[in-house]
């Protein structure tokens, strides 16, 4: 867990997601057989959410609010996690080059 965020921890259990949010827990269950939310499982099989699964649970609840289909949001969460990856890639080929780059020349990262 080192180098891990308080926001993305999933230590959370359902019932104070539920009294966070105020989202039932039928309606997280919905949410994550609808594939828009996936919490972890503890040993016994208890979903954990993070703070970051909770931000992610309201604004579903507030597309939903506003009409949008659990389809059409499912799709703008796979579009942002695919974006999130190619930015993260981009990232890890940016900091390799540089390290080439240092290297050839004989400089240090600062």
């Amino acid at each position: 867990m080192e180098g891990e965020s308080y926001k993305t921890r999933k230590v959370i259990t359902i019932g104070i997601v539920s009294e966070l949010t105020g989202l039932s827990e039928r309606r997280i269950r919905y949410y994550e057989e609808r594939k828009l939310i996936t919490p972890e499982r503890s040993e016994k099989g208890n979903r954990k959410y993070s703070f970051s699964d909770i931000e992610q649970l309201m604004d579903i609840a507030n597309k939903r609010e506003e009409g949008v289909p659990t389809q059409e949001i499912r799709q703008d969460i796979l579009k942002e996690k695919k974006k999130k990856e190619e930015e993260n890639e981009r990232d890890i080929r940016k900091k390799m080059l540089r390290g080439q780059i240092n290297a050839q020349f004989g400089l240090r990262d600062k």
